[in-house]
């Protein structure tokens, strides 16, 4: 039997000298998960994932990704499994132009020069950005940046994506774009973070929503969008 695809167990994150950030994080996601991870500001949304890729580690408890412990020396491992989206899409762009930029990680594992940009070319297509491949990133708008840093972190064939607020910024027209490329992606989980409700309704089909640190609702995230009074309580007024 494969291991859960993600399995987080009594984890508590705090930084230096303060409380908790989060306290008493358990969850599983198994393939085929689609995750809203819900939450006001300052809830560890954020910090949370950050955990989840090992760029924090937590003060105790354990976390999971396709069985591998996530230890500091086991992060190269993790990391292969897990395609990460900064909040801003500006810290995943950093090459002279777009194609080199969602080549660099294939180019970086030993994938073959040829074979990198023909599957970089391939993601720019399916993105509709293959006629900004030679330009920078400095020169494509926020939602074209935003899906070259998406095509960038695919490049790597991830098993599971995150993405930390990932329609910021966009207009209606670039956060329908974004979600029907989410639609047609072959990964086996997706998590992410915002506080789009609306647009999270059409990607994501479970909710894990954290509220004082802990994981104060773990539901099918439809009904508790219906829910006026529940996501009133928890920070999350709908029609705002």
């Amino acid at each position: 039997m494969l291991p859960s695809a993600v399995v987080v167990k009594d984890l508590v994150y705090a930084y230096s000298n303060q409380e908790p950030v989060l306290q008493d994080i358990s969850f599983t996601l198994e393939v085929g998960d689609r995750i809203a991870l819900m939450g006001p500001t300052g809830s560890g949304k954020s910090t949370l994932l950050e955990n989840l890729i090992g760029l924090k580690q937590p003060q105790t408890g354990k976390i999971w990704i396709n069985g591998i412990p996530v230890e500091p020396k086991t992060l190269p491992q993790v990391r292969r499994h897990i395609g990460f989206g900064f909040q801003d899409a500006n810290d995943q762009l950093f090459m002279p132009t777009i194609l080199e930029d969602v080549t660099f990680g294939p180019r970086n594992y030993g994938v073959a020069p040829a074979i990198a940009i023909d599957k970089a070319r391939h993601l720019l297509a399916n993105f509709g950005l293959e006629a900004y491949a030679n330009r920078s990133a400095h020169e494509l708008s926020g939602g074209q940046r935003r899906l070259a840093a998406l095509a960038a972190i695919l490049a790597l064939e991830p098993a599971i994506l995150i993405l930390d607020e990932p329609t910021n910024g966009l207009d209606p027209s670039w956060r329908r774009h974004m979600a029907e490329v989410l639609f047609k992606l072959p990964v086996e989980v997706i998590v992410i973070a915002s506080h789009d409700l609306h647009w999270l309704g059409k990607v994501t089909q479970r909710a894990l929503v954290l509220s004082g640190g802990r994981i104060a609702i773990d539901s099918d995230l439809h009904p508790l969008l219906q829910d006026a009074d529940t996501l009133e309580v928890l920070g999350l007024p709908v029609d705002w």
